[in-house]
């Protein structure tokens, strides 16, 4: 009994985190889009509008469930609830700290890729069931756009894998948690048992780490159909793509997967290129900086911090570069990205023969 309670009581807190993350990020990113653009954003309902958010929901919640009369009613209803919920189970196989991890998968980071590729069945059951030419040309963007966009990252994350020898989000983190003895003494450090800092981090510990991390970054912004790889929303061309003909809490859950979806790409690149739950300061001789800023709490306070400041480049990207065309989108992909990506995969090869 106590088993299954404590399933329902993990599934039930990701999912409140969730919904919280999303109407923080919808606010912030108001907020942060009036800066950019030197306006104000919400300042009516709450204090400096802090309660828009909130109203915006209770106004979803009222609103009626229409669904079109030519439309595949079952495909319909099904594809929210199948793209908030791909993107909602990825968040199960992520880590907050050492050992404080909703499930413990040794797979950890092929389930995440597999589970996330769900997402593309269900916006393409949102294109077709809505019976509506700018659902389904967004919809076929998007499934485009996603596939396309994972062989980069694949290849950017498989070079972080090579390197780690592990699908394990824990140990992968665990790993740049110290730094190598070589590595260590190369740069000045005698004392290496616990040297930590920024310097144990992957994109560190191999500088071509460095080109996967901004790989995986622009394959996660097209992965989560964010500006400048919006195209499958595109408002000028589709109305609002592959959702528009959603309503009430049906558009609710896709706003609230988009949202998840930024969070859950950049805490995945925080595990697997920005140190996990480790602190970025170091120990040097008897100022223990890594020793005072490490543990559970100091953890899921790193984490959160990293992830939410890749979260807000995302959010400046947005408000700051245009909307790609279609085949500037894919010749990014398939000319620049791809062949980068591989290079990376290979150096990793390379790199993990050198050092044995």
């Amino acid at each position: 009994m106590n088993y299954y309670l404590t399933y329902i009581i993990v599934a039930v807190g990701l999912f409140s985190f969730s919904a919280l993350f999303a109407l923080f990020g919808v606010y912030a990113e108001r907020k942060l889009s009036a800066f950019i653009q030197d306006r104000l954003g919400p300042t009516e309902t709450g204090k400096f509008g802090s309660l828009q958010t909130f109203a915006d929901i209770v106004k979803l919640v009222q609103k009626e469930l229409i669904t079109p009369a030519a439309a595949d009613k079952l495909l319909f209803i099904m594809a929210p609830f199948i793209i908030f919920i791909a993107v909602y189970l990825g968040f199960a196989a992520l880590p907050w700290a050492p050992g404080i991890v909703p499930s413990k998968i040794n797979l950890g980071l092929y389930y995440i890729f597999a589970i996330i590729s769900m997402e593309t069945l269900g916006i393409l059951m949102a294109g077709w069931g809505s019976n509506n030419k700018y659902s389904i040309l967004g919809a076929m963007r998007s499934a485009a756009q996603i596939i396309s966009y994972e062989i980069p990252a694949g290849f950017a994350i498989i070079a972080v894998v090579m390197i780690a020898q592990t699908l394990n989000l824990q140990d992968i983190g665990l790993q740049q948690g110290i730094l190598s003895s070589e590595k260590a003494k190369f740069l000045g450090f005698y004392d290496v048992s616990h040297v930590g800092g920024i310097l144990a981090w992957n994109i560190f510990r191999a500088p071509h780490l460095i080109v996967a991390f901004v790989i995986y970054f622009i394959a996660s912004l097209a992965e989560s159909n964010r500006a400048p790889f919006d195209i499958p929303e595109a408002e000028s061309e589709l109305v609002s793509g592959f959702h528009t003909e959603y309503s009430g809490l049906r558009f609710a859950f896709i706003f609230l997967a988009e949202y998840s979806m930024m969070f859950l790409v950049s805490m995945l690149g925080v595990i697997l290129f920005l140190g996990a739950w480790n602190t970025p300061l170091p120990n040097i001789g008897p100022v223990q900086l890594a020793n005072w800023t490490t543990g559970a709490a100091w953890g899921i306070f790193w984490v959160a911090t990293k992830s939410l400041t890749l979260v807000g480049i995302q959010m400046w990207i947005r408000w700051t570069l245009p909307r790609l065309r279609v085949d500037q989108l894919m010749t990014l992909c398939w000319k620049v990205l791809a062949p980068l990506a591989f290079l990376c995969m290979l150096i990793s090869g390379v790199w993990r023969i050198w050092l044995m």
